[in-house]
């Protein structure tokens, strides 16, 4: 019968210490490699291949209205997912094949896709036409004096937003941090964002 008790006692230690030992491994080891990457200055392999908007410019969230009048970009607009942004004063041919490619790429995201949105600013008014064919597409072009203001935030290197024909990534906090000029392969931009999704925290 002692014999017994104390074989259960035995068991119960060895559970003990199986039970601390993945505490450790779950709760201690990550800590400890957090900081191993901090004092060896150690950062995941590959770099960003657009252009790192530096710093990181925080998107003003006054409401806008969007192709329905009726609709407003809410204070947390820009705050809720990854924004893949392309801005064009009317969306003629370029803009609308430009449309095509983020179509194209934001599906290619796979699971992330939920955590991504496409949104395009422009002067068109009427943009039935490209609703349609673009249905998930989030369109921001009323009023005109309202585009124009927010167009300005998405301009780097000196360019015209508006006539530029690059692609634009606003991170989920609402920060402008990364741009891709008009003729960077699609299949780069799509590696540049599944990896920032990847390591990405939030959103």
């Amino acid at each position: 019968m002692q014999s017994e008790k104390q074989l259960t006692e035995l068991e119960m230690q060895i559970k003990g210490r199986k039970v601390f030992m993945l505490m450790v491994v779950f709760f201690v080891v990550p800590v400890i490699v957090v900081i191993l990457m901090y004092q060896l200055n150690w950062k995941p392999n590959g770099k960003s291949l657009g252009e790192l908007v530096n710093p990181p410019r925080l998107i003003n969230n006054a409401k806008e209205p969007l192709d329905d009048q009726s609709l407003m970009l809410s204070d947390q607009f820009w705050r809720t997912k990854w924004s893949i942004v392309y801005v064009a004063d009317q969306c003629k041919q370029t803009c609308l094949d430009k449309l095509h490619d983020l179509r194209q790429l934001h599906v290619s995201l796979y699971k992330d896709i939920e955590r991504a949105q496409r949104v395009l600013i422009t002067n068109t008014q009427d943009v039935a036409k490209i609703k349609h064919d673009y249905p998930d597409l989030i369109v921001i072009n009323k009023p005109e004096i309202n585009v124009a203001s927010l167009a300005q935030e998405f301009q780097v290197n000196a360019e015209n937003p508006m006539t530029s024909n690059r692609i634009y990534l606003v991170d989920s906090l609402g920060y402008l941090m990364m741009s891709y000029p008009a003729s960077f392969p699609l299949a780069d931009m799509r590696k540049d964002i599944t990896r920032l999704l990847r390591y990405s925290w939030a959103g």
